[in-house]
């Protein structure tokens, strides 16, 4: 007579073994329609499951997180059986949930067309409107084999041969179609509502490139249609703003195959670099940091007692001279710890907080490069605290307070936040990640600031808080971090003399705000869709003249904008001014100064905005004064 504890903490008992879904009728027709599956003590199971002992149990729907990933693997089933109806002799490899959506690999004889994916996705709804049951069942490892072999699916017998003897598998069956997955699945497929297929990408058997190519499907589901098309939309506006086709047009930025991972920094993109290092510069100073530079190359035996060259030894770039061997710096931590042995330091010195606009290379694969998001050379606001324990609370708060205060500036408020704990590849004892893990969570809550555990996503030398930003069209970035790290100093020897005159290790907090400067403009300019505002944008002011006799007073308009510490060009080109205004406005210039007769007799300005509006006519000192008000606010 198993008893049912549900997440409210109400209780049912049943006189036999029940299934999930069985469950969910007794507490209403409307739950028992909407029910995916279940979660059975912490469990994903699938909805026909049978519970034959008390369990604490929760209905999972398309509400849920859970649900949405089901009907996303549900959905890969879906497009593997309309494949195999349309295209009998295509092979099924694998179909795994990716973020947003799912792909699955196929073995054709044929390269798959944009008229086969209409055709495909019009045979998925087919199978929809079909609502065909979807039932799991069990076979040894021998008898998956021979089962697939038989159907002429050597791919997928291939799988399963890797799997030991001694397991037994689980496959799905929907209709006709038979395919190995340990689920759980949706109950039927018209449980699948809002689907759509994207693309077709090719990719190598196993991820080998010495395999042979199959073609990747890959497709997007939702929990609804409203769902699907709010997705949609957020790829169109994603697609308008990419960086790469802004950087091109604004001429802020390029990148080459002689270089491939670096950034060539045009005037105006390396005008917003410029902006943002000195913002970052400027906060730095005024919160107590100490800025340092640092070498380049350092000797391998620096980052082989960091434990670095163990842990990232494939992604650092070496170089070799004199019969030494070293590396170009992939991060700045080890750096720093020389910087703080330098001098014997007392805990009336801590804390210690060095900071550097760090230049780093790391060896990243091709195939993830993108623009100036993912890069080979990027610079970190970085900066490293050395502190007591008893500092750690303080420091870390501090730290939060002034991240959301930057994030703010830059115009974002919603901040996710996630604590990472102990990888299982780590340096240091588990004494030591107890107390790194404690003093995190104890800074959060103590901020009283909500957060999601991420188990096994801290760095190998500690665990870290990591702070993402939400954009305008809902995408998340993850951009500032902050790390406890008991295990670094002690392996490279920073020490400090306390307060009963005996050498002890200093805690060493990593902390960054925006991370890769290069990857926090990418960020900015789809977030402002190029539209940078005026504290930010590259050129802040372009002065047009009407004609030439009003060059000359242009000319001083210019000189006077610049010694106030403005960006501004001049346009004295003999066209007519609704072309230059269009012009400008396209490269999204946030102010137009127009000059005519009537602001040369005045001594002054007509000020016009991109999107148009006419601000009027003001002298230079009002000008001045106007935009330097709006550059306080960060407008």
């Amino acid at each position: 007579m198993p008893v049912i504890t549900l997440p409210d903490g109400s209780q049912r008992q049943f006189d036999q073994a029940i299934s999930v879904m069985d469950i969910a009728k007794s507490i209403g027709a409307g739950l028992a329609k909407a029910t995916l599956a279940g979660k059975v003590d912490d469990k994903l199971v699938d909805a026909s499951t049978l519970i034959d002992s008390d369990a604490r149990l929760q209905i999972i729907t398309s509400k849920d997180e859970e649900g949405v990933d089901i009907i996303r693997h549900s959905t890969a089933h879906l497009l593997a059986q309309a494949v195999k109806q349309l295209f009998p002799k295509a092979q099924v490899t694998i179909g795994p949930v990716i973020e947003n959506g799912f792909y699955y690999d196929f073995a054709f004889e044929r390269s798959f067309t944009p008229d086969d994916l209409t055709a495909i996705e019009k045979k998925m709804q087919e199978l929809v409107n079909a609502d065909i049951p979807v039932s799991r069942s069990l076979l040894s490892r021998d008898a998956a084999v021979e089962f697939f072999t038989g159907l002429g699916e050597t791919y997928k017998a291939e799988i399963i041969a890797s799997i030991p003897t001694s397991e037994d598998l689980s496959l799905y069956t929907q209709g006709e179609f038979t395919d190995l997955c340990r689920g759980p699945h949706v109950p039927s497929t018209g449980k699948i509502k809002a689907f759509k297929l994207m693309k077709i990408a090719g990719a190598y058997w196993r991820g080998d490139a010495k395999n042979e190519m199959l073609q990747r499907i890959y497709g997007t589901a939702w929990s609804d249609p409203k769902e699907l098309a709010a997705y949609l939309h957020r790829l169109e506006e994603a697609e308008k703003r990419d960086h790469r086709k802004i950087g091109k047009a604004l001429d802020l930025f390029h990148s080459q195959e002689e270089a491939p991972g670096m950034v060539f920094w045009h005037e105006k993109g390396w005008a917003i670099y410029q902006q943002v290092e000195n913002y970052i510069r400027q906060k730095l100073r005024v919160n107590g940091y100490a800025e340092v530079k640092t070498p380049q190359i350092v000797d391998r035996s620096l980052w082989e007692k960091s434990g670095h060259w163990d842990k990232f030894g494939d992604m650092i770039f070496t170089t070799h001279s004199e019969s030494r061997d070293y590396a170009v710096k992939p991060m700045n931590c080890p750096c720093h710890i020389q910087i703080y042995n330098q001098g014997l330091k007392s805990y009336r010195d801590l804390p210690v907080r060095l900071a550097e606009f760090g230049s780093c290379h790391r060896n990243e694969p091709s195939g993830t490069l993108h623009g100036i998001m993912r890069v080979r050379n990027f610079v970190q606001d970085d900066a490293h605290i050395f502190c007591t324990e008893d500092q750690i609370q303080s420091e870390v708060a501090t730290f939060i307070d002034l991240l959301f205060e930057v994030y703010k500036d830059f115009g974002f408020t919603e901040v996710l936040i996630k604590l990472s704990t102990r990888p299982e590849n780590r340096v240091g004892d588990d004494s030591v990640w107890d107390k790194a893990e404690n003093a995190l969570e104890l800074a959060l809550n103590t901020k009283g600031l909500p957060w999601q555990l991420q188990p096994g996503e801290g760095a190998f030398y500690g665990p870290k808080i990591e702070f993402s930003l939400k954009d305008c069209i809902g995408r998340v970035w993850q951009c500032g971090t902050i790390q406890v790290d008991f295990s670094m100093p002690e392996r490279l020897s920073a020490a400090y003399i306390g307060e009963d005159s005996a050498r002890h290790t200093p805690v060493m907090l990593h902390r960054a705000i925006l991370g890769s400067l290069e990857r926090f403009i990418g960020i900015l300019i789809e977030e402002y869709a190029g539209n940078f505002p005026l504290w930010l944008a590259p050129v802040q002011l372009v002065i047009l003249n009407i004609s030439d006799k009003h060059a000359e007073y242009a000319e001083q308009v210019r000189l006077e904008l610049l010694k106030q510490g403005f960006r501004v060009k001049i346009d004295l080109r003999n066209e007519k001014i609704g072309f230059k205004i269009r012009e400008h406005s396209i490269q999204r210039i946030p102010y137009l100064l127009i000059i005519g007769d009537k602001e040369l007799e005045n001594q002054a300005v007509t000020l016009r905005t991109q999107q148009g509006e006419d601000l009027g006519s003001l002298v230079v000192s009002e000008l001045v004064e106007r935009l330097n008000n709006q550059i306080v606010d960060r407008k």
